[in-house]
């Protein structure tokens, strides 16, 4: 399956101006080689497939403020790109864009403990970021399976979601400020530390979640928070979501704001895990139809008996079966491998037809119900495989080929009904079809029948106004 936007009306790239773009960030870093372009217009999954001519990479705002404003004279298209993990296809060049990589721009610029702040250029590499925050006794909590490789720009402009948004939100909430280049080359300098400024209009939010489609982030400063000096996880045993539903309100009844982690996992997500994943072992003795994989944090010495008081009035109340908290610190990292695999452990296992879906809370058990049975009606023998953050609602609704009878390419090529039939339910029950993954080309021709038309109208205006010749990531959410 590749998703291909609709070929903007703009220029092809003539040689001269690829010699005036390699002269801004210099030949060394100006990529033409067909080879070498290969890696950037493509992605991990094979989904989407793109095509470029050429490839920057600068190591200066000032360089991409340059590289914005030669675009717009001459209206070439440019395709912003930080890490190349998204997973609907906005980082992709589908119709032969400039690809502006970000991920020479990877510097800390700034650590100031004192302020709980981080100023950090947008190619530094979300791990990196936790890293520099550890060391000065400071949390980053935005974590995602791909943190090895993601970027702190790309995180921001998807507003990335991940497994500790149920206690600190997602990446939105966790930026005080941003440095953004526009469409015509300036710069928008908005790094501030500040938690109240309340001088008119957010411009922040405009970029956050855009998708490079107004402007191209190329640094922010963020939020740190008290590192926690316990932190226990738990791998947790139990029949339905509706009894993890009723974990997840005796976890926050007992750790109140100290639950900072709460996933939900159908035994075929583990159980792909542990097959198809690299030194993964399943962490109870015997098989349940369901899993929670959580956390406690606390900045005191009481994690361990908080969960323990959790797990104790979850096995009083017959909503746990069996669990096991981690022992230390390599147990707790193989029960999050097993999670962080989940994605990749699909693979072998045939096509994969993806949703990263959100409902209200309590609506979760429904839904996931509801789903399951439309799509095995659909396509007989579909193997529903859903996982997800609980805790906030965000499920990943993913949906393996059938073991036999169909083939992948086959299976694969009803991707939009089963989009159709999973979100319908998602909307009746007041959800959003894209949860912390964007929406790209992926989820682009469904957006207008789900969002609000006043709102679908004021974004095309704003797009208008930051990007008037339609060169930032063209094709891409709208």
């Amino acid at each position: 399956m590749n998703i291909v936007p609709p070929k903007p009306a703009l220029p092809p790239l003539s040689s001269d101006l690829i010699a005036r773009f390699k002269s801004i960030v210099g030949d060394k870093y100006a990529v033409t080689d067909t080879n070498d372009i290969a890696p950037y217009a493509t992605e991990e999954r094979n989904l989407f497939h793109g095509h470029s001519p050429l490839v920057l990479r600068p190591g200066s705002t000032a360089e991409v403020s340059a590289i914005c404003k030669l675009a717009t004279e001459h209206r070439i298209a440019l395709v912003p790109q930080g890490g190349n993990t998204g997973l609907v296809g906005g980082q992709t060049p589908h119709n032969g864009e400039v690809v502006v990589s970000m991920r020479r721009m990877d510097k800390i610029r700034e650590v100031d403990a004192a302020s709980n702040t981080m100023t950090v250029d947008a190619g530094v590499v979300l791990q990196v970021a936790q890293q520099r925050a550890a060391d000065v006794d400071r949390l980053f909590p935005l974590s995602l399976g791909a943190e090895g490789s993601c970027t702190i720009g790309g995180n921001l402009s998807t507003n990335a979601g991940g497994t500790g948004a149920l206690a600190y939100g997602v990446a939105r909430e966790m930026a005080l400020g941003l440095e953004v280049v526009l469409a015509d080359g300036r710069i928008l300098n908005g790094l501030s530390k500040l938690k109240k400024d309340n001088t008119g209009y957010d411009l922040r939010n405009l970029f956050i979640g855009a998708e490079g489609t107004l402007g191209i982030i190329t640094a922010a400063t963020l939020k740190l928070f008290p590192k926690p000096r316990a932190v226990e996880t738990a791998f947790v045993g139990l029949t339905s979501p509706a009894a993890a539903l009723k974990l997840l309100a005796i976890s926050q009844s007992e750790a109140a704001g100290g639950l900072t982690s709460f996933e939900l996992l159908a035994d075929i997500a583990v159980d792909f895990s542990v097959r198809h994943g690299i030194g993964i072992r399943h962490p109870l003795a015997s098989k349940h139809p369901w899993f929670v994989l959580m956390e406690v944090s606390s900045s005191r010495d009481d994690a361990r008996a908080t969960m323990e008081a959790i797990l104790e009035r979850g096995m009083e109340d017959g909503i746990v079966d069996d669990a096991v908290i981690a022992a230390n610190l390599g147990q707790r990292t193989a029960f999050w491998k097993l999670r962080d695999e989940m994605s990749a452990a699909q693979k072998p296992e045939g096509g994969s037809i993806k949703h990263d879906i959100s409902v209200p809370v309590a609506a979760v058990p429904a839904f996931i119900e509801e789903a399951n049975a439309a799509v095995v009606k659909l396509i007989p023998g579909s193997r529903p495989v859903p996982f997800g953050h609980l805790g906030d609602g965000n499920i990943h609704y993913n949906v393996s080929q059938p073991l036999q009878g169909m083939s992948t390419a086959d299976f694969l090529a009803r991707w939009h009904d089963v989009n159709a039939v999973v979100f319908a339910i998602v909307l009746r029950m007041g959800g959003s079809i894209s949860a912390e993954h964007g929406i790209g080309v992926l989820k682009r021709d469904e957006l207008p029948d789900v969002k609000d038309k006043v709102a679908i109208a004021l974004m095309r205006d704003i797009k208008t106004i930051l990007d008037p010749q339609g060169i930032m990531n063209p094709g891409k959410v709208l």
